[in-house]
């Protein structure tokens, strides 16, 4: 089997095409949550917090010296990556949890006892001709 052959068979299993839509969901799912957090949570935490804004919080390292720019650390874009994971997080549990409850099934009914043998059966017979005669 030639190696295009073999990546073809592998990039076509149901594993690895789920595995890619999963991830194109999870991106667009995440540019959702960082638009939450950035847009629609954080102004409010901000503003309840005096009027902070997170996203442009950051703590000057090394300031600005001629052409070169200064080195921050952006202690506030952190702060605003970690709440989107906390969601992602969240969100992934929730569904995870629905799934699991969702692919519990009902415990199997018992199965019928099976049917007597054709050997039984006869010796069933025998058994209650005996009684009959006695």
């Amino acid at each position: 089997m030639s190696m295009m052959s073999e990546f073809k068979e592998f990039a076509m299993k149901g594993n690895v095409v789920d595995l890619a839509v999963g991830v194109i969901i999870g991106s667009a799912f995440g540019k959702i949550v960082s638009s939450l957090v950035n847009d629609v949570l954080m102004p409010p935490i901000g503003m309840l917090m005096g009027g902070v804004d997170f996203s442009s919080k950051a703590i000057v390292l090394k300031a600005a010296e001629g052409d070169k720019a200064e080195v921050l650390l952006k202690y506030g874009v952190f702060v605003n990556s970690v709440i989107d994971f906390v969601i992602v997080a969240f969100v992934i549990f929730m569904v995870i949890k629905q799934m699991n409850r969702l692919k519990k099934e009902a415990p199997p009914a018992p199965a019928a006892p099976p049917e007597p043998t054709a050997e039984e059966k006869l010796l069933t017979q025998i058994r209650d001709l005996l009684k009959a005669r006695s």
